[in-house]
Formats: structure tokens, sequence, C-alpha cells
């Protein structure tokens, strides 16, 4: 009801503000027995973290976390796990001259005009900060569906601003700070010391991809699995669109090219389903084919900006805003670990749904 717990078999309850002493998650329904310790964790919490480079908040936080409960002997035991990561690196006084006035492009006015209060340190709860949390989660249902399906999770940027992005291998994604396919980052680099110059932001196209995907996971007709995608994404900071496959692409293609043809193959003395192409993106009627899922995410341009603008305080005066702080000139640069934890854990609680209702029934 209060919108802070994400899935029903696999839940996760989100807690804590920006500037509170520490945020976390509690995760409600991990099949027990998998390994699990914070290293398993820690190297997507540190692929998400601020301060990893100049184009990026410098807010210094190390993200560590803390199993606190869930886990005995390295092992799940099927009862919630408790994730704590603490905030080190809080300066709330960068928000002290906004305490009476609402941000543009920021929950500020919605907040204050739902609950009656705000918390102005950092957006409070409206915080991307509260993302750190879902990627530890994101992790731990990564980890499951590896080991149980061998399914693999990444992502990358594929436009920045006007600037679009062409894919030349995902061996370059991690090698630079914008997970940009690329080996040659320059470009995105200059555009985005000159918006730090400039005071201003600009948004991000972002591609994540789910591999090795079991097929059969989704409902009809309204728990659809690309469905609940696109209720996750759209759940994330700052997303304003999202696109299965073709997307939005589809309305220029004709119907003798967008269905995806389907064929036998033999592999090594198997006969195995292929599809010839991929414009569903991973999903038919709601449920996964086995393909790849692609998806493709739209982020808005940072709203938190030196450059300032016109607003109200709460007294609906009329007032000049200039958000201080450390900020992102684009929050897209640290979006793909974030994207990938949520389509994690959509493919994670539609895997035991399908488990729930189907069991291990032979095909």
């Amino acid at each position: 009801m209060s919108g802070n717990t994400f899935g029903n078999l696999f839940a996760v309850t989100n807690f804590g503000e920006s500037h509170g002493p520490a945020i976390g998650c509690v995760i409600d329904g991990c099949p027990p027995g998998m390994a699990l310790s914070e290293a398993d964790i820690q190297g997507d919490l540190d692929r998400r973290r601020p301060g990893t480079s100049r184009h990026v908040t410098q807010r210094a936080e190390p993200d560590l976390v803390q199993i606190l409960s869930g886990v005995y002997e390295g092992k799940t035991t099927g009862t919630p796990i408790a994730l704590l990561i603490q905030n080190t690196d809080q300066r709330s006084k960068d928000y002290s001259n906004i305490l009476q006035s609402f941000r543009p492009g920021h929950a500020d006015f919605t907040y204050f005009n739902k609950y009656g209060l705000r918390d102005p340190r950092g957006g409070g709860r409206s915080s991307a900060r509260l993302t750190a949390p879902m990627v530890a989660a994101g992790a731990v249902a990564k980890k499951w569906l590896f080991e149980k399906y061998g399914t693999t999770f990444k992502g990358c940027m594929t436009q920045i601003g006007e600037m679009p992005i062409a894919f030349e291998s995902w061996e370059h994604v991690p090698a630079n700070p914008f997970y940009a396919p690329i080996s040659d980052v320059s470009a995105l680099e200059a555009l985005m010391d000159g918006l730090r110059k400039a005071g201003d932001s600009c948004g991000a196209r972002l591609r994540v991809v789910a591999s090795n995907m079991p097929v059969g996971l989704g409902q009809p007709l309204f728990d659809k699995l690309d469905a609940d995608i696109a209720y996750a994404m759209m759940g994330v900071n700052a997303v304003k669109g999202v696109e299965i496959g073709a997307g939005f692409a589809s309305v220029a293609q004709r119907g003798t090219t967008h269905g995806d043809e389907i064929e036998m193959l033999d592999v090594n003395g198997v006969r195995k389903v292929h599809f010839k192409t991929n414009n569903a993106g991973g999903v038919l009627g709601g449920i996964s084919t086995g393909q790849d899922l692609e998806v493709s995410v739209a982020i808005k341009p940072t709203s938190s900006i030196f450059s300032p603008k016109q607003s109200i305080d709460t007294a609906g005066n009329a007032v000049e805003v200039v958000t201080k702080g450390r900020h992102d000139p684009c929050v897209g640069i640290r979006a793909t670990p974030i994207l990938e934890a949520m389509l994690a854990l959509v493919v994670m609680e539609h895997a035991l749904q399908h488990r729930a209702q189907c069991g291990e029934a032979a095909k």
C-alpha cells in the first residue's frame, strides 16, 4: 500500500533516506540453501556508487553492505535477508537554502502536497540514493538465477544527450565510467565537462539485456513479463520511457519484417528452436521465449543543476532556485547496474511464480 516493497514471492522492502544514518532493504522469499556473502553483493554496489569518476557526484560513499540476517554458515536460510548500507558522507547544509522552496523537476512539490511535509536533505526518500538497496537485492537475484538457469544480465549506454553511441563490443563497457560499448569515450567526456561548466545537465538512453533466459516466464493477461519489466523500470528515479525489443521502432516496421520467424537448428546434434530476429525483445504474449530480454530505457536530464530556475515556495510566493550540492550532470551514467538489478528482480519474481504454478513439469 505504501509503495516501498517490490515483488511478492521475492519481496524487497526498501528503507532509509538520502541523508539519514543508513539505507537498506529486507528481502523476503529468497530460496534457502544458496551460498551468499557480502562479496557476492559488493561488486554491483561498487559499480553504482558515487565518486567513481569526475563525471558523477563526488559524494564519497563506500556503500559497504552488511548482511544482518537470513544467512547462516554462509547459506541463505529462507528467512528474511536484511541488507544495510551506512550513509557516511552527508552534507545536509547544501540544502538549507531550499527548505521552503520547490525545486523544478524534483519531487519536492508532490511529496509536500501528499504528506504535508518533506525531507529536503538530498531529496530524502525520493533521492536516487535509494536505488543502492535495489542494486544489492538485484545481486542476490542475479546469483540465484545464474545458478538455476545460467541467466546473466548486462547493460550499456546507447545515447547521452544528443550524442548516439554506436555499439562496438561489450568488452568496452566495464573499462569506462559511462558503461559505453566503445573504446574511445573522449567525446562523452568533453560533453560532460561542458555541461558541468555550464551548470547544465542532459539525459541518456540505456540498454539492458538478460541472456540464457528460460522459456515460459510470465503470466497472461495482466502479469505479463514485459508489463512487469516496464513497471519496474518506470519505478527507477528519472526514467521517462521504456521500450521492449523493437519498441517504438515497431511503428515504422511492416508485419512482414516485425514478426520474428522461427526455425529448428541442429546444434551439436541437438535440435533447438531458433528465432531469426528479436523484435519482440524476448517476450510473446507476456511470456518469455528463451531469447534475450532486450530493454531500452530513457532517462531525463538531472534536475539538480546550478543554473537558476523559477519556482514557488510553500506559501506560493515566486522564488528563484539554485540547487547546490554534489550532483551528476547526467544521472544515466550510473544507471546501468540499477537497471540490471531491476530486470533481475522481475525475472526472479517470475521464475518463482512459474515454479509455484508449474513446478518442474516437462514441456
